[in-house]
């Protein structure tokens, strides 16, 4: 078989493919794989960085995570402090608002007490000057009677008087009507006894004695009577009216007893018994029948 010249054998082939490679890219072939381990012992040390970074990450976000839980917890305790107070200050706000209530409710009344008091204290003031008012009414007219007395006493002492009686012995003051009398009895310097005695059979009782009217002429205010005292008979005759008619009674000489007459009428005398303080005369002693 006849081989073509124009056809290398396999040996100038082979020889051909050896000579025609590059010694350069066995090179590069070598730098790319010292590129490629470089590369991968860096990643790898950043790999083992980056997991050295993430466990300190997470251990940090664990502390946090504590952290925020606690926070949470205080967070929690202090919204329930907070709701707590929150009802305190509604329930003290509602105290309040009561208190304040009974204040205003405690004021009013007072206002009104005062008020009324206020009214009570003015309406005794004006009945207490109403009173005030006519007791100084009252001392005033009281003084007025009292001065009016006064007045009537010291005319009524201008007109008592005293005159000597039948007996020469200077009587006391002599009343010549019944007020004259009434201001005697206030003196009260004797015993006096009012009588109005008529004509008659028996005696008649005046004080502690006994009178019979025997006589009366008003005309000429002239009368006669007999006194029974002491176990005696005294006919006082023609005496007048004013003139103390006197006697004594017992054993006493002191002072004698008057009877003095202000009024004759017809058949009728007025008048009244005097006698001393210190005791009366024993009382008289029923007479006999005057002689007509």
């Amino acid at each position: 078989m006849s081989i073509s010249p124009n056809v290398p054998s396999p040996q100038e082939s082979y020889h051909y493919e050896s000579a025609g490679t590059p010694r350069w890219i066995a090179v590069l072939f070598g730098v790319l794989f010292a590129a490629v381990a470089v590369l991968g012992f860096v990643g790898h040390e950043a790999q083992t960085k980056l997991e050295g970074d993430l466990s300190k990450q997470e251990d940090q976000n664990k502390v946090i995570t504590a952290q925020l839980e606690q926070a949470n917890t205080r967070l929690a305790d202090l919204k329930g402090h907070l709701e707590v107070t929150e009802q305190k200050i509604g329930m003290t706000r509602a105290e309040l608002a009561q208190a304040s209530s009974r204040a205003e409710a405690i004021r009013k009344d007072q206002i009104t007490s005062d008020k009324k008091l206020t009214e009570q204290l003015g309406a005794v003031q004006k009945e207490s000057e109403e009173k005030i008012s006519a007791v100084a009414t009252d001392v005033t007219g009281a003084k007025k009677d009292i001065d009016a007395t006064k007045t009537d006493l010291e005319a009524t002492k201008g007109k008592l008087d005293r005159a000597t009686g039948d007996m020469g012995v200077m009587s006391g003051l002599i009343a010549r009507n019944h007020d004259d009398l009434e201001e005697l009895k206030r003196r009260g310097d004797r015993n006096y006894y009012e009588f109005t005695v008529k004509k008659a059979k028996t005696p008649q009782r005046v004080g502690p004695i006994q009178v019979n009217v025997n006589k009366t002429d008003p005309k000429k205010s002239k009368y006669t009577m007999t006194v029974f005292a002491d176990d005696r008979e005294i006919e006082k005759k023609d005496r007048t009216s004013g003139e103390p008619v006197q006697f004594y009674v017992g054993n006493s000489r002191i002072a004698p007893y008057e009877i003095v007459v202000f009024k004759i009428g017809k058949d009728e005398l007025t008048g009244y018994l005097s006698t001393p303080k210190e005791g009366g005369a024993p009382a008289a002693p029923a007479a006999a029948p005057a002689k007509q």
